[in-house]
């Protein structure tokens, strides 16, 4: 499995503690956060990882922002992503199950370092349910 990662300030330390968890898995990680806490742009580190999904370059995305709201914004910009904000695992599983999101958004200053990292694993080991849920994703982009 391949995962791309940004972050802006506010999740540096996050990111780390993820990296590493992901490693421990065995999991390919692309690395496109600042790896520093001097204020930064989410849009920046989030393009990149949003463009990896989408181009199949990796399997899913996880952007940590401190609301989770800007870098979720900015990866819904792009065609066949449906990146999800998540706080709480209950949230992550659901996202997956039923949305099929393929980027996770995590936001840093309303979560803790445990709480973000049960929620990725239980966001990556969820699977799509399909049936009605595929029905609705497939109205989810625009055709124009």
């Amino acid at each position: 499995m391949k995962i791309s990662i940004g972050n802006d300030h506010a999740g540096t330390n996050y990111k780390f503690e993820i990296i590493n968890y992901l490693n421990t898995q065995g999991i390919t990680v692309k690395n496109y956060g600042t790896n520093n806490t001097d204020s930064s742009d989410y849009p920046d580190f989030t393009h990149p990882v949003a463009q990896d999904v989408s181009e199949s370059k990796a399997d899913f995305g996880i952007i940590i922002c401190g609301t989770g709201n800007g870098a979720n914004m900015t990866a819904n910009k792009y065609k066949g992503i449906r990146s999800a904000l998540c706080w709480t695992k209950e949230l992550a599983v659901l996202a997956r199950e039923h949305n099929n999101a393929n980027i996770l958004s995590i936001p840093a200053r309303f979560t803790s370092l445990p709480q973000a990292i049960e929620i990725v694993k239980v966001f990556l080991n969820s699977k799509f349910e399909g049936g009605r849920h595929k029905r609705r994703i497939d109205k989810i982009d625009i055709k124009f």
